[in-house]
């Protein structure tokens, strides 16, 4: 019996490939619920979805007022799920570069609570081994993968992909944080969401994937999201190691 999962798909403009990524969706994993979480796309992306919703019961819109941001699209988006029950929460983009074929995958690798150090996060990574990116530049690929280094290395974290937006968490590990306190968008929220699950003492994997540039649309990706990560992910480092080698001065 598989747990009860929600997949969450952030939305701006994405009219042409929601019902693509939809379909693929539940191909893959018929017993999920979709929820689209629509920042008030002026091409008419909410409005689809409500029609969806109507047609499907499994499909549900949560409609927001304007472009709020990747961040607190997801932190909504876990809310909502959370108030209802959900055992396992998705993230998901709509762009088609994630393969829904590794769904069951991602949600077959939470293990329950009760078991010590068990896996609260499983991440479809492509800088893992076996992990591949198709048809993005050099440069694109180059600035991910730095991103990631500099993350592992400044935060002294085993995630190779801790900026990948296509991941499940166990319900009751977001529960248990503060999400209120999450003030961080793009790249820097998935790896500040992933340093969050790691310092609650949880165990994340990583299961590669065959990432894809988006089919249709447009990126959202911008200069101030990479320097925000930049910039954060400094300041957590530095905080991270200060605590660290407080506690081994204290333990002497």
């Amino acid at each position: 019996m598989s747990l009860r999962t929600l997949v969450i798909i952030p939305t701006y403009n994405e009219r042409e490939n929601l019902p693509l990524i939809t379909s693929r969706l539940f191909e893959a994993f018929p017993e999920a619920n979709l929820l689209v979480v629509d920042d008030g796309s002026p091409d008419g992306t909410g409005e689809l979805a409500d029609k969806m919703a109507i047609d499907d019961e499994r499909v549900h819109t949560l409609h927001r007022s304007g472009k709020l941001g990747l961040g607190s699209a997801y932190i909504q988006g876990f809310q909502w799920g959370l108030e209802r029950g959900y055992e396992v929460l998705v993230e998901m983009d709509a762009d088609g570069s994630h393969p829904a074929s590794v769904l069951p995958s991602l949600v077959a690798a939470i293990e329950p609570a009760d078991r010590p150090g068990s896996t609260a996060l499983a991440i479809g990574s492509r800088w893992t081994p076996g992990g591949t990116v198709v048809d993005w530049p050099r440069s694109r690929e180059a600035l991910s993968r730095g991103a990631n280094l500099y993350a592992r290395i400044a935060l002294g974290i085993d995630v190779r992909d801790a900026t990948a937006g296509f991941r499940a968490y166990r319900a009751d590990v977001l529960k248990a944080m503060d999400l209120g306190s999450v003030n961080s968008y793009g790249y820097c929220f998935q790896i500040d969401m992933a340093l969050r699950v790691l310092s609650g003492g949880h165990r994340v994997v990583e299961i590669p994937i065959e990432f894809r540039d988006r089919e249709l649309g447009e990126s959202k990706m911008s200069r101030a999201i990479v320097l925000e990560a930049m910039w954060k992910v400094t300041q957590w480092g530095v905080e991270r190691r200060s605590r660290q080698l407080l506690r081994a001065v204290t333990h002497r």
